[in-house]
């Protein structure tokens, strides 16, 4: 999806009449704080994958037995 400077005007302007001036840095603050704490969790996520002793394959299905 690409957004050219038109686009991104046009959804600006929809913002500033939705939220008003006021609360707009608030929201880019705490959108900026969500973005970050993802980032984190996703590189603390995949170092803990690469620990030596977690032999699990993530595959929780139980297996038929056969009678």
């Amino acid at each position: 999806m690409n957004l050219g400077a038109t686009e991104l005007i046009i959804v600006l302007i929809i913002l500033l009449v939705l939220f008003g001036g006021a609360k707009l840095p608030k929201l880019a603050r705490s959108l900026g704080q969500a973005q970050k704490e993802f980032k984190q969790g996703v590189t603390d996520g995949n170092k803990g994958d690469d620990k030596p002793g977690d032999q699990s394959s993530g595959d929780t299905s139980e297996q038929p037995k056969d009678s």
